[in-house]
C-alpha cells in the first residue's frame, strides 16, 4: 500500500503556473481599468476647461478667451478663486491622471482685447489632451475648440488637429 505524506513536485508546479496566470489577468485587468479611468478624468478636465473659458470670456475677457491654462487660474479683481482650479491652472502644460493637458489659441484667432487683469486675450481657443504614454495611461487623446465647445477623441496619441472632424468624433 502506498503512503501520501504531501504533495508532488508536479502537483505543486501545476498550481503555482494556475496561480501566475490568474494573476497576470488580474493584473491586465487593473491596467485596463486605470486607463479607462483616466480617460474618464481627462474628459471631465476638458469640460472643466471649456467651462472656465465660458466663464471667463463672459465675465472677465469681454468676450475674448485665455490663452493659456494659467490665465484661467488668476482671480479677478475682487475674488479669491480664479475660473480653474489649481490643478490645471498649475502651468501652461499640465499633466493629471495621466493626460497632458495645454491650452492655445485656435487657429483662425486673432488678438482681442485685455482681460480684466490686464491679460492679453484670444478671438478663440484650441485645448488638447493626450496621454503620457499611451497604450498605458489611456488609448485617446481630445480637443476641443471654440465657439463649439465640442469635445473631440481620436484614437491615437495625438490630439484631434484643427480642424475638428474625421477621423476624431465627439466623445461621449
Amino acid at each position: 500500500m502506498r503512503r501520501d505524506d504531501g504533495f508532488t513536485l508536479v502537483e505543486l508546479l501545476v498550481v503555482v503556473s494556475i496561480t501566475g496566470i490568474l494573476a497576470s489577468m488580474a493584473v491586465m485587468s487593473l491596467w485596463r481599468s486605470r486607463s479607462v479611468a483616466n480617460e474618464s478624468s481627462a474628459i471631465g478636465s476638458m469640460r472643466s476647461i471649456t467651462n472656465a473659458q465660458l466663464l471667463y470670456s463672459s465675465s472677465c475677457a469681454a468676450g475674448g478667451y485665455a490663452t493659456n491654462l494659467a490665465t484661467l487660474g488668476v482671480p479677478p479683481p475682487g475674488s479669491t478663486t480664479g475660473y480653474l482650479a489649481p490643478d490645471l491652472a498649475s502651468a501652461a502644460v499640465v499633466q493629471k491622471s495621466g493626460y497632458r493637458f495645454q491650452l492655445a489659441p485656435s487657429a483662425g484667432a486673432l488678438a482681442a482685447s485685455n482681460d480684466c487683469n490686464g491679460t492679453a486675450t484670444q478671438t478663440g481657443y484650441y485645448a488638447r489632451s493626450e496621454p503620457v504614454t499611451f497604450g498605458m495611461t489611456g488609448n485617446r487623446s481630445f480637443a476641443t475648440i471654440s465657439p463649439t465647445n465640442v469635445i473631440w477623441q481620436d484614437y491615437t496619441a495625438v490630439a484631434p488637429a484643427e480642424p475638428l472632424g474625421a477621423p476624431a468624433v465627439p466623445a461621449q
